[in-house]
């Protein structure tokens, strides 16, 4: 079993309590005799010693964070070839990269217990619902109930088909 330790805890702030304790001997740390201060005990001046180390290595992963974001955000990258994202030229490369539609789900119309399938359309709220038909004919119930409550694959020919379908459908919409 491997043992967690703090992240406080490193080699040398280990040795740096041993040789403490046996400096001290358990007592006050600054070498009094029957010292009666109770932060130069040893037990308490190791927990105010502890704490400082948790704020000191919490300060520097801070600082390391702001390092790494300032460099990050120092950069030049772009993600369009062009400067400025809603240029022409950068419109043009981010609609044609755009599919036709995104196929959110399929399901099983309530009404005439068919097949469907709801798209999405491309930068705006639209969605469409198409009739699949007897497209899901050829699938087993079990992998039409599982693609339809898990989304789960279907076979690549009955995919391509209700591809077909669904590109047809939003031509048809755009076209009207």
């Amino acid at each position: 079993m491997v043992r967690q330790y703090p992240k406080w805890v490193t080699p040398d702030r280990q040795s740096h309590l041993v040789r403490l304790f046996l400096v001290s001997k358990g007592f006050c740390v600054y070498g009094h005799k029957g010292c009666l201060i109770p932060d130069h005990h040893y037990e308490i001046y190791i927990d105010t010693l502890i704490g400082d180390w948790v704020k000191d290595d919490k300060a520097q992963r801070q600082a390391e964070l702001e390092a790494e974001r300032k460099t990050l955000h120092s950069r030049a990258e772009r993600r369009f070839p062009i400067q400025g994202q809603f240029n022409g030229v950068a419109k043009d490369i981010f609609f044609t990269d755009q599919p036709q539609y995104y196929l959110i789900g399929l399901g099983i119309s309530g009404l005439t217990f068919t097949p469907f399938a709801k798209l999405r359309l491309p930068s705006s709220y639209l969605s469409l619902l198409v009739d699949l038909g007897d497209t899901l004919r050829g699938v087993s119930k079990s992998k039409r109930r599982k693609a339809i409550r898990y989304g789960k694959a279907l076979p690549q020919e009955i995919q391509s088909k209700v591809d077909k379908l669904c590109r047809m459908a939003v031509r048809h919409y755009l076209d009207h």
